[in-house]
């Protein structure tokens, strides 16, 4: 729990942020970022950049946004909960009838104490969220509008970390950084793929190189595609979407349109482990940055590891989804684990070929007990079905699955026989 509790403390940290598309909350969660990952390098696409089918869009500026009621109260106020103003609203300022401000407010009757995330990325409008319960309080009157905001030719910003490894084969992680006060569906990838990436960073002899990105969804993800994915299909092995990774109701797997990568093989190992009632959804259920990297003609192997998904929790694109009501440590923890320990088999997942013909002895090495008795063959057997089907041409992963074993209950037995000279990698 000494992790979930960390990235935590890094959620609380992150909370206050205004999260877009673009504009200063994006800067300064990536510059909040930089101080954990001081190698992350902060890049900038200016609006108007063509972006495959897509255009960056203008940056999104807030100062402040509120209404004043007849009363004379103030209600809506972005200062005090930034949900409630929708997503790139253009500026306005006026004073309105009650119905005719009941045509910028949105809701949700069925959550009547939520406020919802609402956004207008490509259609110019204004409008406020609010929750039901304080939306029906509302009486006729005459009401102030204040909507203190300015879009303009800017800059989109994304995130980028590479880790070098042995080889110049890619892992690639993803996460997402445009959502304004949302915990499961936000803040959790965030801070996990942070804590992932430092542990990534001290990683003794990494196998792999890793390409990790925080970015705008779907926007962030086309347009760094548009700029990398040539070399990215060259060389990007495996890889994740992080998102929704902290909540400790469920874990979650959603496949790579291709459903038989590397990447699906070892998330579906991992998950029947550590939870073996974990989701399973289909391609079909997918929703986030995984549409663009499984894209056709992109065709990345890019699956998602998560706990509660997005979209299958009450709580999802609401004021609801908290770091009190939704996210906890233990859930960081659970999340951060599953993850880490996908990457744990990437990087050991080798094909082992036995040095010796016919079956070595053991004994002469003093990993075998020279006295043979009833009941004391547990950790041998699995030590010599292990050696027998190291032929070279069968993975780590797929050793474990043939034995009905946790890939990471092997690792030190693999030390063990590596060191004894008994198996030797097949993969240079």
């Amino acid at each position: 729990m000494i992790i979930g509790k960390e990235i935590y403390k890094f959620a609380q940290q992150l909370w206050p942020l205004n999260r877009s598309l673009t504009g200063e909350g994006v800067r300064e969660t990536l510059k909040q970022i930089s101080m954990h990952l001081p190698s992350l390098v902060t890049k900038s696409v200016p609006s108007g950049t063509k972006v495959f089918d897509w255009t960056v869009p203008k940056e999104w500026l807030v100062n402040e946004s509120y209404i004043i009621t007849p009363e004379g109260k103030k209600i809506c106020d972005f200062k005090k909960n930034n949900l409630h103003l929708l997503g790139y609203s253009i500026p306005f300022t006026g004073e309105i009838s009650l119905n005719e401000l009941k045509k910028h407010l949105y809701t949700l009757p069925n959550q009547p104490n939520a406020i919802p995330y609402a956004t207008s990325y490509y259609e110019e409008r204004w409008g406020f969220c609010i929750s039901q319960y304080e939306f029906d309080k509302l009486k006729d009157g005459t009401y102030k509008v204040i909507v203190d905001t300015k879009l303009f030719d800017g800059v989109l910003n994304y995130g980028e970390l590479i880790i070098p490894g042995k080889s110049k084969r890619e892992i690639f992680l993803s996460t997402y950084i445009c959502h304004p006060s949302m915990a499961n569906n936000e803040l959790s990838g965030i801070t996990v793929l942070t804590f992932l990436s430092q542990w990534l960073e001290k990683l003794v002899n990494r196998e792999f190189s890793y390409r990790i990105v925080f970015i705008p969804e779907t926007i962030g993800s086309i347009t760094y595609l548009s700029i990398n994915y040539k070399e990215m299909k060259k060389n990007i092995m495996a890889g994740f979407n992080v998102t929704c990774v902290g909540d400790n109701r469920t874990y979650s797997y959603l496949p790579s349109r291709n459903g038989t990568t590397i990447s699906d093989d070892i998330a579906k190992h991992v998950l029947n482990w550590i939870d073996p009632k974990f989701i399973n959804y289909t391609w079909l259920d997918r929703g986030s940055d995984e549409r663009q990297y499984c894209a056709p003609g992109i065709d990345l192997p890019i699956v998602s590891i998560m706990r509660s998904k997005y979209g299958q929790y009450p709580e999802y694109h609401t004021s609801l989804d908290n770091l009190n009501n939704v996210v906890n440590p233990e859930g960081l923890d659970g999340g951060y684990w599953a993850i880490r320990k996908a990457l744990e088999l990437l990087e050991r997942n080798k094909k082992f070929q036995v040095t010796v013909l016919g079956e070595p002895q053991m004994g002469k090495r003093n990993i075998y007990p020279t006295i043979s008795i009833k009941n004391s063959d547990g950790q041998i057997n699995l030590m010599m079905d292990f050696i027998s089907l190291c032929d070279g041409k069968t993975s780590l992963l797929d050793i474990a699955n043939k034995l009905n074993v946790p890939a990471w209950n092997l690792y030190d037995l693999v030390d063990m026989l590596k060191k004894n000279n008994l198996i030797i990698s097949n993969e240079k």
